[in-house]
């Protein structure tokens, strides 16, 4: 299974359109090489070197398996949004409060589809899937917030 997308590669630098210092919308990304079996994929955005846990900064599930590309500030039709670290449901773009932050999109495939309200959140979305995973793969990028005015 395959992750990319054409704004930033692999441990590269997410560009700030994508982030709280700008338009905030979730980057384009490329899907491929699903696994066979597949009913649904999830994907979920978090900050590893946040304080404490960490940080989501977005969550879908019930992707159709058939899915090859997520479009820049867009959710694919009839996908399920959960809660993130805000509170709320959507993409929260990068956004640390000092230093560089890596942020990992991961896919992960499922051998079915999840019943959860949209009020779910990644601990209940972890716990739904559990069990039912075929495959996942990560998208790591970087981002530092910029000091300037």
């Amino acid at each position: 299974m395959r992750l990319t997308s054409s704004a930033f590669n692999e441990g590269g630098s997410i560009p700030a359109r994508y982030t709280c210092q700008g338009d905030n919308l979730n980057p384009p990304l490329t899907i491929s090489d699903i696994p066979s079996g597949a009913a649904s994929l999830i994907l979920v955005v978090f900050d590893p070197d946040s304080p404490g846990e960490p940080f989501i900064h977005w969550t879908m599930w019930n992707i159709p398996p058939t899915t090859t590309k997520i479009t820049e500030g867009q959710v694919p039709v009839d996908v399920a949004e959960g809660v993130t670290s805000t509170g709320k449901p959507g993409y929260y773009g990068p956004c640390p409060g000092r230093g560089e932050h890596r942020y990992i999109f991961k896919l992960i495939a499922l051998d079915t589809e999840l019943e959860l309200p949209t009020t779910a959140d990644d601990h209940q979305l972890q716990a739904a899937a559990k069990g039912h995973v075929l495959a996942t793969v990560d998208l790591m990028g970087r981002y530092q917030k910029s000091t300037e005015a």
